[in-house]
C-alpha cells in the first residue's frame, strides 16, 4: 500500500517508529513530516499528506501531532479527504467501516506507541462497509 505520513515536532518520535514499522510490513511510505523536535507549524507537513491522498498518489495518509486535532482540521480542508482523529482501535475501525476515512490522525501526547501501532494496523486492515454509509459520505462534499 502507498501511504503518506506527516507530523509536527510533537509527533516526530512516533512518526519515525511508525515509518520503520510500515516499511517492514512492505508498505511504500512517503515522509512529509519533520524528522526533528524543533518547533514547527503542523500545516506545513499535513497539507502535502492530504494532497497526496486527494490526488491518489497515496491510498492512505497518517498524520501525527500532539493532540491530533490541528492535523485533523488541516487535512479535512482538502476536497475528498475524510480524516479521522483516532485514539483507540475501535474508533479507527469505525472510521474506516462507516466513514471510509482515508487519513488517520493520531494524538501523540495521549496514546502510547503500542496503541498507535494497533490503531494503524486496524485502520489499514479495516474495509469500508459501503451501503447506507456510502450515501452519507456522498453528502459530505458540497
Amino acid at each position: 500500500m502507498n501511504i503518506s505520513i506527516g507530523n509536527d515536532h510533537a509527533g516526530t518520535s512516533y512518526k519515525l517508529e511508525l515509518l520503520s514499522y510500515l516499511i517492514k510490513q512492505g508498505h511504500t511510505v512517503t515522509n512529509h513530516g519533520t524528522d526533528d523536535e524543533d518547533s514547527m507549524d503542523y500545516p506545513d507537513t499535513i497539507h502535502p499528506v492530504a494532497e497526496d491522498v486527494s490526488n491518489q498518489k497515496s491510498e492512505i495518509g497518517i498524520i501525527i501531532c500532539g493532540s491530533g486535532n490541528g492535523a485533523n482540521m488541516t487535512a479535512n480542508k482538502h476536497k475528498s479527504i475524510r480524516s479521522a482523529l483516532c485514539w483507540n482501535s475501535q474508533i479507527a475501525a469505525l472510521a474506516r467501516q462507516h466513514n471510509n476515512a482515508n487519513i488517520l490522525s493520531l494524538p501523540a501526547r495521549f496514546i502510547s506507541l503500542d496503541e498507535a501501532k494497533e490503531i494503524v494496523d486496524l485502520f489499514l486492515l479495516t474495509e469500508f462497509e459501503g451501503g447506507r454509509h456510502q450515501r452519507r459520505i456522498e453528502k459530505i462534499d458540497k
